[in-house]
């Protein structure tokens, strides 16, 4: 019960960030003058509408989203000659910019109002957090793909070459060892190598490696495992690691806002690491859905966001389940950045190209060039809006046939 509770409260907060997100849009165009005829959360048959004044409020049958029609957004949009005093395209530069980027700005205000709530009434994860030490917790063996059988037995490379639970790493390969994350890129580093060099998966190779065990060091012929990882030859040796929680630091309303400020930066450099790494993740995404194990860093859909804010309630892990829900706004405002058309940023980017372009028209003697025709740039929107369709199905399908699952 309590998992399709959060499955319902993260699907309505996801709904309630687009409505904000478009209301955004339709706050800033009646501020600058501009006729806003329609706002609709959703796509595709409209379920219900109402009229007030001259906008059209309404839902659609797909809530994968939503809009706001704004009188002349663009040239090539018929008017009557009514609207004419309120077309976007007749505004200055500077107000079709702000009512471009308003949603996005709504996004980022939603999200560190949400991160300052959870700071006052849960504390926040420290940003800077002590270092995980690599010690061994649990000896297991590798499986030797991540796609169809994914099973294995034994003890693994690890226990054969001696290691011990309680064992903590100070160096493999040569690299000195920190945190665990290390012994990890290590041992991949080892197998990537071996395979460059012509070694199959299944095949091992000695990587030396010092171990503190008892308070002394100790050396070790670490036997690394080849495997295959998202159709990469990587190394593997087996071992689980002791993973000490994130420690929280609470505050006070004062003391919040600062805490705050810091939150944000570093989910905000997060959110943009995330979208550039995007492209490349879309891979492993179409293997899971024929059965791959699905990676921790994959993105997700709303259905995925909404499946994890499930089992973020089923295990009362509220903290997290709001976290989360800013982390989705921030990751709307960085991607709806993009300056690709239909997205908000292109869209910006077009009315700034005309700013600098009218400008050299000027220095040139010549008369301003108008509105940019989006007939020359509907090319360019096919194929980004392709693009956004075939990722944002194929995540879907894989968030229905193979869900991210959280670490128990």
């Amino acid at each position: 019960m309590s998992f399709a509770l959060g499955v319902i409260l993260f699907a309505l907060g996801i709904g309630v960030t687009i409505a904000l997100h478009e209301a955004g849009h339709m706050v800033a165009a009646r501020v600058c003058g501009m006729r806003v005829r329609r706002y609709f959360i959703g796509f595709g048959p409209t379920v219900w509408s109402t009229t007030r004044g001259h906008t059209e409020y309404g839902l659609k049958a797909i809530p994968l989203g939503g809009f706001c029609d704004i009188a002349g957004m663009t040239v090539n949009d018929p008017w009557t000659e009514e609207e004419e005093p309120h077309l976007m395209i007749n505004k200055p530069a500077w107000k079709r910019v702000f009512v471009m980027m308003a949603g996005i700005l709504v996004n980022i205000v939603l999200g560190v109002l949400i991160i300052f709530g959870v700071a006052v009434s849960f504390g926040l994860p420290d940003t800077t957090p002590p270092p995980q030490p690599a010690t061994a917790a649990e000896l297991v063996c590798s499986r030797g793909s991540d796609k169809g059988d994914t099973s294995c037995t034994g003890d693994g490379s690890a226990a054969a070459s001696g290691l011990q639970v309680g064992d903590t790493f100070r160096e493999v390969g040569g690299q000195t060892i920190e945190e665990f994350p290390d012994v990890v890129a290590a041992v991949q580093d080892a197998g990537r190598v071996a395979g460059e060099g012509g070694a199959a998966v299944g095949e091992t190779v000695t990587v030396p490696a010092t171990i503190e065990r008892d308070g002394q060091d100790r050396n070790l012929d670490l036997q690394v495992e080849l495997v295959e990882r998202e159709g990469q030859t990587v190394g593997a040796i087996g071992v689980q690691f002791e993973v000490q929680p994130t420690p929280n630091v609470d505050y006070n309303p004062v003391t919040a806002v600062g805490g705050t400020a810091d939150f944000t930066w570093n989910l905000g450099k997060q959110t943009v690491d995330a979208l550039i790494h995007l492209p490349e993740r879309y891979w492993p995404v179409v293997q899971s859905i024929f059965g791959a194990e699905r990676s921790v860093d994959s993105p997700v859909s709303v259905v995925g966001a909404s499946h994890i804010g499930g089992q973020m309630v089923e295990k009362d892990q509220w903290m997290s389940f709001l976290l989360l829900l800013a982390n989705l706004n921030f990751f709307l405002a960085v991607f709806n950045l993009v300056p690709l058309p239909p997205l908000d940023g292109g869209h910006a980017v077009i009315v700034i190209y005309e700013k600098l372009r009218d400008r050299l028209r000027r220095l040139r003697g010549l008369e301003a060039g108008g509105p940019v025709d989006y007939v020359k740039v509907m090319p360019v929107t096919y194929v980004a809006t392709a693009v956004l369709l075939v990722f944002g199905l194929t995540v879907i399908l894989a968030d229905v046939v193979n869900p991210l699952q959280l670490p128990q």
